[in-house]
């Protein structure tokens, strides 16, 4: 079975550099709504067999606008499973003041998980970000599945797929997170062991200008 991981697109907050976990949200920047249409044009000959989304909002505007292209739409199943990393007491807040306050945790949080102390922050931690995650792709492990969409959030993603693919807590962010929109691809055959075809690619953003205008001479 084949999954694939979307970020949602770019919010207001992405752009301000604020904390966005699940206690916050923010909309799609106009630019960023035209991105996701790229993307679901990408990925409009791909025959997904679910998609699941994050209940948050600039997760919904992202999966409905990249289902909507597809040649065969699905049933979206939102789920809280997927919603971005609880952040507490960092909800909204700007991240370079943050920065400035607790570098050290920041830090952690950026590059070594196994050093953030999220009960300060009153936030989730590693354990139940990740675990929430690892429950849903699980209980795929007995459907008739070939590709699975799945939309979710930065941090958790980031965390989450790693966790997936044998990262240690150390080190699930320390090699940088997903960017917006950005497309992940694992494979697994028995649920405990997970390839990665694709990490964090952007690259259809190239690719798809190129292939609508070849359409349009023809």
């Amino acid at each position: 079975m084949k999954l694939y991981f979307v970020r949602h697109g770019k919010t207001l907050w992405n752009m301000e550099g604020r904390f966005q976990g699940a206690g916050g949200d923010s909309p799609l920047l106009e630019e960023s709504i035209e991105e996701c249409e790229t993307l679901g044009r990408y990925l409009a000959h791909i025959p997904f067999d679910a998609v699941y989304s994050s209940d948050l909002k600039r997760a919904k505007e992202t999966v409905r606008i990249i289902n909507h292209q597809n040649k065969k739409p699905k049933i979206i199943q939102y789920t809280p499973a997927l919603r971005e990393w609880q952040l507490g007491k960092l909800e909204g807040s700007k991240i370079s003041t943050m920065t400035s306050i607790y570098p050290q945790q920041m830090k952690a949080f950026r590059h070594n998980l196994a050093k953030f102390n999220a009960s300060m922050f009153e936030a989730e931690s590693v354990y139940q970000t990740t675990r929430r995650v690892r429950d849903l792709v699980f209980s795929l492990r007995h459907k008739p599945f070939d590709n699975v969409l799945f939309i979710g959030h930065g941090a958790n993603l980031t965390a989450s797929i790693r966790s997936l693919l044998g990262f240690a807590p150390a080190n699930l962010r320390r090699l940088g997170g997903l960017d917006n929109l950005s497309l992940t691809v694992l494979e697994t055959n028995n649920f405990e062991e997970y390839s990665c075809l694709l990490w964090n690619d952007r690259s259809y953003l190239a690719e798809i200008p190129e292939e609508a205008t070849a359409q349009q001479k023809s």
